[in-house]
């Protein structure tokens, strides 16, 4: 399932939520004696909403976990602990690299994880080659209010759609090694 579609690109979308709730002009805002939001737990539905709200296509798995893809990579959203009150976005990049790139794609991660905080990055063999996978994890113990939970999808998806790129600008990917 592609996340593709007429109007505004995805990263658009994501600076730039619309909701039916957003005040007009002249209505109040922020700060205008409007009731404080208290964080409520985390749960599938409530990221679900979020992502819908935003304009995005995705589905629940079989593991009853949120998933989809953005510009061609695969992310899920999951919720982890032992309350389900840890959210960890964890994004697939779409392309494969050969054996023969091992060293130069664990310098490219390490150098990632050394310089910046998210997402948290690593390469791992599969059967097609090697592949990247990236992870931002924020644990909501006391639950997250509806903007906490939309800036950690935020963060999630651009830090890790911005280190794919970073990788796709530099190495190619190439067909497997084991394919060759």
């Amino acid at each position: 399932m592609s996340s593709r579609r007429a109007g505004p690109s995805w990263l658009t979308r994501l600076f730039n939520p619309r909701t039916d709730d957003t005040p007009s002009e002249g209505q109040d805002g922020p700060g205008d004696n409007t009731d404080v939001e208290l964080p409520r737990p985390l749960t599938t539905q409530r990221i679900a909403d979020d992502l819908s709200r935003r304009g995005y296509k995705f589905r629940i798995d079989n593991d009853g976990d949120v998933t989809g893809t953005w510009d061609g990579n695969r992310f899920w959203f999951l919720l982890l602990g032992e309350h389900d009150e840890i959210l960890q976005i964890r994004g697939r990049w779409a392309g494969n690299l050969s054996a023969s790139s091992r060293l130069g794609v664990l310098q490219a991660t390490n150098d990632w994880n050394r310089e910046r905080i998210w997402p948290k990055v690593y390469a791992r063999s599969e059967a097609y080659g090697l592949t990247l996978y990236s992870e931002v994890s924020v644990d909501f113990e006391h639950g997250a209010t509806d903007d906490q939970l939309a800036q950690t999808v935020s963060c999630g998806l651009v830090t890790a759609a911005q280190f794919f790129a970073s990788v796709a600008a530099l190495t190619p990917p190439e067909i497997s090694d084991d394919a060759r």
